[in-house]
């Protein structure tokens, strides 16, 4: 009983797996089918194609003329000799594919008016600019694209010209006519610029009183300049703040070890009276001067400068004065003054006394000093420190302050930069106007309003002619 019941239960089992095995073989071999399929089929493509290859016949390639657009109407150009030329020396290219021949489209009517090429346009040769607008017809421009079919050396021996040339007249002589130096900006001619003689000579004027105290609120007619002789009308007058260039010549010889620090106080009181368009430069000198701040309007750059200098060394005076002079050549500001803080006279320069002395007149600069003394200096050049101090800066209109205490040095260049800032500058034109390169002398008088002391002018002692 057992093992007939056995026998049916396995029976369907059995049927069942060879059904599975038969399945599966039939999906094998389908699977193979495509796999091969997949691997013949494109190279059977490609055999058919290039077979098809084979068969077909190339037509040769038609060839058109190169179309021109038509140049600018804005700029009149003569194109007739210029295609001529070129369809007899350029065979047309034959390789090139049939392309319709399109139109472009008109330029627009700013770029007409303004005279630019248009992008795709060939260079011109010799545009000639003319006032005015020529625009050319449209069926000129129409008439340029050749007809379908026609031959590439036809085309070129007829070449058609895009715009006919406006007939512009010409002179008798037979030369071109050229626009005048106005229509054409930056043209060079021949013909020598005017230039006109403005020769201003300014002459920055302080006024002091018996008390040493300035002047302020003076007028024009109070003043009277003289150059030699000769009264000199006034052109301008103002007394006005205005932008400085100022150097400071700060001795660091090792006789100013003891007022080292009482100087590095009176420049900090003199950079306190700058305005913020001012600009300043610093320069030290003991055996040899030395720039140790360019040009800045940072006061706090220089002051930074001043903190690692020590007093060491001789004394380079007038080096670091030509020094000074040489660099106010690069000052952005039309006035200029030179602060120089000494205790001494000079014993190190390689520049003499006289060479400095004419360089500072040749110069525009105003050299204001403040001088240390002892009351019994006790070398030569000591001694004749205050007179070379003074020789110095009065003949460029500055003043120099001696002192024999350094406690005193902050007053004193405080009151520099106040005066700096309330002179009068006049301006005149000298009615000698020959460029003959001498010294001439300048006197400025005073005529004070009624009721005030005698008053004291400071002003520079002369100036150098231009040579030329």
């Amino acid at each position: 009983m057992t093992r007939g019941q056995g026998s049916r239960i396995t029976l369907p089992v059995a049927i069942a797996r060879l059904r599975c095995l038969r399945w599966s073989a039939s999906i094998v071999q389908a699977l193979c089918i495509l796999l091969i399929v997949a691997c013949v089929s494109p190279a059977f493509a490609q055999d058919v194609r290039r077979a098809d290859d084979k068969d077909k016949i190339v037509p040769p390639a038609a060839t058109a003329p190169a179309f021109t657009p038509p140049p600018n109407p804005a700029v009149i150009q003569d194109t007739k000799p210029a295609q001529a030329a070129d369809a007899k020396a350029t065979p047309p290219d034959k390789t090139a594919e049939a392309k319709p021949a399109t139109l472009p489209p008109a330029a627009p009517q700013d770029n007409a008016q303004a005279g630019s090429p248009p992008a795709n346009s060939a260079p011109a040769s010799a545009p000639v600019p003319v006032t005015g607008s020529a625009v050319a017809p449209a069926a000129d421009d129409h008439s340029t694209v050749p007809p379908a079919g026609s031959s590439a050396p036809a085309a070129a021996e007829d070449a058609p010209v895009h715009v006919e040339p406006r007939t512009i007249s010409k002179p008798e002589s037979g030369k071109p006519e050229i626009p005048t130096p106005p229509d054409i900006p930056g043209i060079k001619t021949r013909t020598k610029p005017i230039i006109k003689d403005v020769n201003l000579v300014l002459v920055p004027v302080t006024i002091t009183d018996p008390m040493n105290r300035l002047v302020t609120g003076l007028e024009k007619e109070n003043f009277q300049v003289y150059e030699g002789d000769k009264t000199q009308p006034i052109q301008s007058f103002s007394s006005e703040d205005a932008p400085i260039s100022l150097g400071v010549i700060f001795d660091v010889s090792g006789s100013m070890a003891d007022k080292i620090q009482k100087s590095r106080d009176a420049v900090v009181e003199f950079f306190k009276t700058a305005n913020p368009q001012d600009e300043f430069f610093m320069i030290t000198f003991a055996d040899k001067p030395e720039l140790i701040a360019d040009f800045t309007r940072s006061v706090e750059e220089v002051q930074d400068k001043m903190i690692t200098i020590q007093a060491k060394g001789r004394t380079a005076l007038l080096d670091a004065i030509y020094l000074g002079i040489d660099k106010m050549r690069n000052a952005h500001n039309q006035k200029k003054a030179l602060l120089i803080i000494s205790d001494g006279g000079d014993n190190r320069s390689r520049y003499t006394e006289g060479e400095i002395k004419n360089l500072v007149r040749e110069a525009d600069v105003q050299i204001y000093a403040i001088g240390i003394y002892e009351a019994a200096p006790p070398t030569p050049e000591e001694r004749a420190g205050p007179g070379l101090l003074t020789d110095i800066s009065e003949v460029t209109g500055g003043r120099t302050f001696s002192i024999d205490n350094a406690s005193e040095l902050a007053d004193v260049a405080s009151k520099i930069g106040v005066e700096l800032r309330n002179q009068y500058v006049i301006g005149y034109r000298p009615t000698n106007s020959a460029h003959d390169g001498k010294w001439r002398k300048i006197k400025v008088k005073l005529n004070p309003p009624k009721g005030l002391p005698p008053l004291h002018v400071y002003a520079k002692t002369g100036y150098y002619a231009p040579n030329q």
